[in-house]
């Protein structure tokens, strides 16, 4: 008997109870379609973050200052005081106050305000799109001076220009003399659209702030990374006497940490889908066991017109095949779908779909569907003619 016949009986069983059938592929349409979107899901997690980090610049360190007993802070000038050291091309010590109230008019609205030097902007890779950033000269005079994001200016001014205009930030009159280019979140999760920026200086005065949390530093190239990150811990344990007192995270290290994070967890929620398949299978083998017993006299008639057992074997093979590879396909299609979609249900979650993985995902529907209807074909092929005859 040609394949193609043996397709055609198929197709005509699984037409003949359609409810039964698309029952039976479930477990194996939610298992591909879990598998497709969640390692579309782990792998646009993973180029997010490598685009994010790149965007710095594998060339940047993040010293987080966490204090240690009495010295718990360092002051501005004394971290600037190490930009001067070999290796290192500019330092950007930042505070950070959230869910800041910001008025303007007959508006209120809380931002973040982040205090900072004229070097974080070139750090952070953002660009000006109208006036200018933060110059020496305001962190000198301790101007009331501000830069703002796209998503403040938006909110604020709508379409007018923004520049020179004055909002009221934790009670102090500040004048905008720059709008950011949007640009989204940083590697902390900040996100330039929805800050403030203002001189460091003259945030700590405003808001009595003296710990300074978090620096940017920035070696002059790659290859220098390695040698400041040395200098800095050595700078830093002397200063707290301890390695607890700070942090330093090297961006490329990160990329490499976050990835793997990724990775490893979307392998672990791949595991959790391949299980539906298995259940699946489980479930096609049930529902092929019923059939071979339904079906068992129409077995006795074809063996006693001649039929031999690799005929019965393969079509009841083919069956199970053409069951979970239908659930595979359907599976695809929903995987995919739900793939493209995610986006748009969830803005700030990137996907990315890969042939590789759908290919796979089918292939191994496929497969179960060959693992687990070998036993049932197989019992149907050993049926004796003329007890499946007399088979009730």
């Amino acid at each position: 008997m040609r394949i193609w016949e043996l397709f055609q009986m198929a197709m005509a069983t699984v037409r003949s109870n359609p409810l039964r059938t698309v029952l039976t592929m479930l477990g194996v349409i939610i298992g591909v379609s879990s598998v497709i979107t969640l390692v579309s899901i782990g792998q646009g997690t993973s180029k997010s973050i490598e685009k994010q980090y790149e965007g710095l610049g594998t060339n940047l360190l993040t010293v987080n200052l966490l204090g240690n007993g009495r010295a718990t802070q360092l002051k501005y000038e004394e971290l600037m005081e190490m930009e001067g050291t070999s290796g290192i091309s500019a330092i950007a010590p930042t505070m950070t106050r959230n869910s800041t109230s910001i008025k303007y008019d007959r508006t209120t609205q809380t931002y973040n305000v982040i205090g900072t030097n004229d070097r974080y902007l070139d750090m952070q890779k953002g660009e000006v799109d109208n006036g200018r950033f933060l110059a020496a000269a305001d962190l000198d005079f301790r101007n009331h001076v501000a830069v703002i994001g796209t998503e403040v200016a938006t909110k604020f001014f709508g379409k007018d220009d923004p520049i020179n205009e004055e909002i009221n930030v934790n009670g102090y009159m500040y004048t905008i003399i720059g709008v950011l280019k949007s640009k989204g979140s940083n590697t902390s999760g900040t996100s330039l659209d929805s800050s403030v920026i203002v001189p460091l200086p003259t945030m700590s005065r405003d808001f009595k702030l003296g710990s300074i949390r978090s620096t940017y530093v920035e070696a002059v190239n790659g290859d220098a990374v390695s040698k400041v990150q040395q200098v800095l811990e050595r700078y830093l344990y002397n200063k707290f006497k301890s390695t607890s007192g700070y942090n330093i995270f090297n961006s490329s290290e990160l990329i490499t940490a976050r990835q793997a994070a990724s990775s490893t967890l979307t392998n672990q929620l791949v595991a959790v889908a391949a299980i539906s398949l298995l259940v699946g299978g489980i479930g096609i083998m049930n529902i092929m066991l019923v059939t071979v017993s339904e079906r068992t006299r129409e077995i006795g008639i074809r063996k006693s017109i001649g039929a031999k057992r690799r005929n019965i074997l393969l079509q009841f093979l083919v069956e199970a095949t053409l069951i979970s590879g239908m659930g595979g396909l359907i599976g695809l299609i929903v995987g995919v779908g739900l793939s493209l979609a995610w986006p748009y249900m969830n803005p700030s979650q990137e996907t990315s779909l890969s042939i590789n993985v759908g290919l796979y995902a089918f292939l191994f529907s496929a497969l179960v569907g060959v693992i687990f209807g070998l036993y049932p074909a197989n019992k149907a092929s050993k049926l004796k003619p003329i007890d499946a005859l007399r088979y009730d």
